[in-house]
């Protein structure tokens, strides 16, 4: 048996970690591994590494991954799939390991369908794949941006500014609810819920009327501003579209902070956390959570299940359909973010 590896679109904390389990638990059960070099464009190019224990030594600490990543979508390329399909052949593999998000999942999926031998492990900082309570590399990102948060904190009391803090979340605010109320901000702003610049602004003025000096608001990229005629708005830093069809996000944050000052008259300043979120050694339990994934995707393997894909429900590793983690966005438990509202203003 021969086992490829690859890793797809955005890096995250904890990639490294299932990369070492995958070939760690392979080579225990006599399976040789290949690791495929940038994601689905390593297979379409043939792109590709023997991996051994040696080759694992040392990276379970390390952000990134080791193999490299791209945002290649395979059905987006002329006779695609047949490529793909011939060159696994070629290449000796008998079942792949894709590890990546709702994109490179969704990849996987249509290639189960098409024959291919795969099964999958979630990977999202944003944590917006369903079928798994939790992905790696989440609770990194949080830990990151709860940090900033605690150091921003500092910086707004000393000179009695609103701090408006950026952070990652396209669909889902998981970070922003999770390392807000973590933070202690004074308002959370997310995709799930659409939001009025007078309602925020009227928030930090009655924290303000209470005698505080200092207010933080959160705001994922994701976060839809709705004007006064009721019209909402994604903001955008490029209309230009990559192969999954998603345009990229940013600069919510520098329109809230804008607005805000406008509206109350507080000094008001804005950072974004943008890739820092990615970044870094991952904590340790998503460290754990990737090596359980990795050990779980070659026992997949190993039973022939495919198209499926590692999962965590509550403390269990489990497995579930490719079909049912990518078919809808995960988002934010609205329970949640009203526990997270009792602390707004």
């Amino acid at each position: 048996m021969k086992i490829g590896v690859l890793t797809g679109g955005g890096d995250c904390p904890g990639l490294n970690a299932v990369i070492r389990a995958v070939v760690r638990k392979a080579q225990s059960l006599d399976y040789d591994v290949i690791g495929i070099k940038q994601g689905w464009k390593g297979i379409l190019e043939k792109n590709y590494e023997e991996m051994d224990l040696f080759s694992v030594s040392g990276i379970l600490h390390r952000g990134g991954t080791i193999l490299g990543s791209s945002r290649t979508n395979v059905f987006k390329i002329d006779n695609g799939v047949e490529i793909v399909k011939n060159n696994l052949k070629e290449m000796g593999v008998d079942a792949l390991v894709a590890i990546g998000g709702e994109d490179t999942l969704g990849v996987a999926n249509k290639l189960f369908k098409e024959g291919v031998n795969v099964v999958g492990v979630p990977k999202t900082i944003d944590n917006d794949l369903n079928a798994t309570d939790y992905t790696f590399g989440f609770d990194t990102a949080v830990n990151i941006a709860t940090e900033a948060i605690d150091r921003l904190h500092t910086t707004a009391e000393s000179h009695n500014r609103v701090i408006v803090v950026e952070v990652m979340g396209r669909h889902a605010g998981w970070i922003a609810v999770h390392s807000g109320m973590a933070g202690g901000a004074d308002s959370i702003l997310i995709p799930e819920q659409k939001f009025k610049m007078s309602e925020v602004a009227a928030d930090i003025k009655a924290r303000h009327a209470r005698g505080k000096s200092f207010s933080i608001i959160v705001v994922a990229e994701g976060a839809q501003l709705e004007d006064e005629a009721g019209q909402d708005h994604m903001i955008l830093s490029s209309k230009e579209k990559d192969s999954f069809g998603h345009v990229q996000l940013g600069g919510i944050g520098n329109i809230v902070a804008e607005g805000i000052e406008k509206l109350t008259g507080y000094e008001t300043r804005a950072t974004v956390l943008g890739h820092i979120q990615r970044g870094g050694s991952p904590t340790a339990y998503d460290r754990v959570l990737g090596t359980r994934f990795g050990v779980h995707a070659v026992e997949l393997i190993r039973d022939g299940k495919f198209g499926r894909m590692s999962a965590l429900k509550g403390n269990k590793i489990v497995d579930a359909e490719l079909e049912e983690a990518v078919g809808t966005l995960k988002t934010v438990d609205l329970d949640l973010y009203e526990v997270a509202k009792t602390f707004f203003g």
